[in-house]
């Protein structure tokens, strides 16, 4: 059996950041590229309390950051550290959750094969299984294989979206869901056991190679035969497929292979791929940020799609779990928000179900709270019920666990506001594959009708109202960001505004009180778990969500409105937003 040895070196806690510079300029065996790193910034005193001010923070997310060496950063130690406290967590469970193994998987960012690799290493030296992704894989097919495999726990390797200097490490549970603040808590004390990652050392030659399996292909065969099942209209895709033109772009990620050959499998005949963003590179370098959230990430795609006079514009980011789309409007392309596309693929399910007779008597779609209001009217007109969860797919994926508990309830379809979307719960995180197909199935219906998503849109908004959202991300790095993020957290809860572009603040809910305060002072219990998120409910409806971004350094503005017109909405919008910067104190 494999053996970690822990050594008796100074505990990294109990240390100032400039000491533990020092231990890891001075440690034998260091990675010549981190050493390199460290010497580099030996005269910048401030780089350096940036890296080793403390430990690269786990928490429900696992762990996210920039590159590099430190213990404030993502590297092969810090790895180390996260995988070692994952198998303490496991080992407490006992012998049979051991034996259930963990999934690892990872996308193309820089060092993810070496990232991965070396967390199944420490896994194994563990007396753990782990089932080994050989190639690139999406976070949703992460999610399917460890309940493919029965799995106790997952890992992805992956950053989403974020630049090409970030990575990360997310975990998940037996279900095929990111962990909960429970999990992650216990996962956090065996890590703090751990102490100093560079103490971990894997004996050469004694690592358990017969408890690594690598993943074989029979488990994204299963995957692409669970998303056909998705279709509504397969036979209208069959007979018709060639009626839509449809340009897809991977951004360099792992939505290639899977988005392409289902979307092929399906029917599609004309499935135009942007090749300069096919190959993975983990600089991003044809576009400035991997973000299917932003338009400039579809620069590429739009020249391809004015080529092929492309009907819909796909874009996933690198490990394939959101996804943007963008819509022919006369000779330009209009981009859907988050919102809109949820709306529209809710619409679209719920109104093909009930065409089929299959609309279940409990059914019901779950939303996080910083997402339209216009999914629970669409929802109620279909008799489906609407559950509200915190941001964050692991809320959503606990819902769906719920639901095949108890049985109250059928889950249908949910999604948040930031491009993720799941149509089949046989995934428990967000799904840019299912989704992309289930689009282009869409797109084809509505083209046959002579309808455009956009035109589909517009007619959901004359029958429920005209709704407008916006987001706001401050951008707060370093320790001052940290701080600068807690002052204000902490300045709104203490003095939050009477009112909001003249209109009164009737109630302010705070998810870390776990309190619902009316404007006359009585107030309720939320049901949802504790976070650190504040919500504005204002006299007509409209509402302002605060919370600091989880995975990066930012601090997210939510505001939303409705009104009779969309020019109504979107002045409302704009007039909250300002209004509500200055009372922050933000200039924009």
């Amino acid at each position: 059996m494999a053996v970690i040895e822990v050594t008796k070196v100074e505990t990294q806690a109990r240390t100032n950041y400039r000491e533990r510079y020092e231990q890891w300029l001075h440690y034998q065996g260091l990675e010549e590229e981190l050493l390199q790193e460290l010497n580099s910034i030996s005269g910048q005193p401030q780089e350096i309390e940036e890296r080793f001010y403390k430990d690269l923070e786990f928490g429900t997310g696992g762990m996210r950051g920039i590159m590099g060496a430190g213990t404030n950063r993502l590297n092969v130690y810090t790895v180390r550290k996260a995988a070692l406290a994952l198998a303490g967590y496991i080992k407490q469970q006992g012998q049979e959750a051991m034996q259930m193994g963990v999934v690892i998987a990872y996308d193309t960012r820089q060092h993810s094969t070496l990232f991965a690799e070396a967390a199944a290493d420490v896994l194994t030296s563990q007396s753990i299984n782990v089932f080994l992704f050989a190639v690139i894989a999406p976070t949703p097919l992460l999610s399917y294989a460890v309940r493919y495999y029965q799995a106790y726990a997952g890992i992805m390797l992956t950053a989403s979206h974020n630049p090409p200097q970030y990575h990360g490490l997310k975990v998940y549970n037996r279900l095929g869901a990111q962990m909960t603040e429970e999990t992650a808590q216990l996962i956090l004390q065996e890590m703090e056991k751990v102490g100093n990652p560079l103490a971990i050392s894997l004996s050469p030659g004694q690592r358990e190679a017969n408890r690594k399996v690598y993943v074989g292909k029979e488990v994204r065969e299963a995957y692409m035969d669970e998303i056909r099942h998705l279709l509504h209209q397969p036979d209208l895709i069959e007979a018709h497929g060639d009626q839509i033109s449809l340009v897809y772009t991977p951004l360099h990620g792992t939505g290639l292979q899977p988005v392409t050959n289902m979307l092929q499998r399906a029917g599609f005949q004309h499935v135009h791929v942007v090749a300069q963003q096919t190959l993975p590179d983990p600089s991003f370098s044809t576009v400035t940020s991997p973000n299917p959230e932003e338009m400039a990430a579809f620069q590429l795609a739009m020249e391809l799609a004015l080529q092929v006079n492309a009907d819909l514009v796909m874009a996933t980011d690198p490990d394939a779990d959101r996804i943007g789309v963008l819509v022919k409007d006369g000779d330009e392309y209009h981009k859907l928000t988050g919102n809109q596309l949820g709306v529209l693929l809710l619409h679209y399910v719920l109104e093909r179900r009930q065409e089929k007779g299959a609309l279940p008597t409990n059914g019901a779609i779950v939303k996080t709270i910083v997402s339209t209001d216009l999914a629970s009217k669409i929802a109620e007109t279909y008799g489906v019920a609407t559950e509200q969860t915190l941001t964050g797919f692991k809320y959503i994926a606990e819902k769906i666990a719920g639901y095949e508990t108890d049985g109250t309830r059928s889950f249908l379809f949910g999604f948040e506001e930031s491009y993720g979307y799941l149509l089949g719960d046989f995934v428990r995180d967000k799904d840019a594959v299912q989704t992309a197909v289930i689009v282009a199935e869409m797109g084809l219906y509505y083209k046959l009708q002579h309808k455009s998503l956009l035109q589909v849109l517009e007619e959901i908004y004359q029958q429920h109202g005209y709704y407008h959202e916006d987001l706001v991300s401050l951008t707060l790095k370093g320790i001052e960001g940290l701080q600068e993020m807690k002052q204000m957290m902490s300045a709104l809860r203490a003095q939050p505004p009477q009112a909001v572009a003249n209109l009164p603040v009737e109630v302010l809910e705070d998810y870390q009180t776990g309190l619902r305060v009316r404007k006359d002072g009585s107030s309720e219990r939320l049901s949802l778990p504790q976070s650190d998120v504040c919500k504005l409910i204002l006299a007509d409806g409209s509402w302002i969500a605060v919370r600091p971004s989880g995975t990066e350094p930012k601090m997210k503005i939510y505001v939303a409105s409705k009104a009779a017109t969309r020019d109504e909405a979107e002045m409302k919008t704009a007039a909250l937003k300002a209004s509500f910067l200055q009372f922050l104190g933000v200039q924009r």
